[in-house]
């Protein structure tokens, strides 16, 4: 797996909204200059994490974007499936775009490469934007430590 910038700052934006949880809708541009994401290039990228269902937008004065649901309940994984895809590194090893290997019994390649799509799994279901948002920092086990 390999995060694009895209992904990246979809992150980002999910990971403001989540701080912002609770509290209204938060305008692209303040979005935006915050994070250092070009405005036009959010703007697709909150359409993206819209369609998928993990954001909602409010239009007027006071509108902005919000997340649909509690940070603590936005895995990391599920907004980079949305903007990147899989996070298997080949599609032979993915759970969501599986795509058959005649040799998958056999090849060494395959048995490698499911350990890391599941290595990376675990971490990613396991983080949360409750967990980015929190001031404990996670471990590599994905449990909130504190500093």
């Amino acid at each position: 797996m390999r995060l694009s910038r895209k992904g990246e700052y979809a992150l980002r934006a999910m990971i403001v909204l989540g701080k912002g949880y609770g509290e209204g809708p938060l305008r692209i541009q303040d979005i935006a200059e915050r994070e250092r994401i070009p405005k036009k290039f959010l703007e697709q990228i909150l359409l993206d994490l819209k369609r998928a269902g993990l954001v909602q937008s409010r239009r007027g004065a006071g509108g902005g974007y919000f997340l649909v649901r509690r940070p603590e309940d936005v895995t990391f994984a599920e907004i980079v499936r949305t903007i990147d895809g899989p996070l298997a590194p080949l599609s032979c090893v993915s759970e969501h775009a599986h795509v058959r290997c005649p040799d998958e019994k056999t090849c060494g390649l395959y048995s490698v490469m499911r350990e890391v799509r599941n290595a990376v799994a675990t971490v990613m279901e396991g983080a949360t934007l409750g967990d980015a948002c929190s001031p404990a920092r996670r471990t590599r086990t994905g449990r909130a430590k504190r500093p």
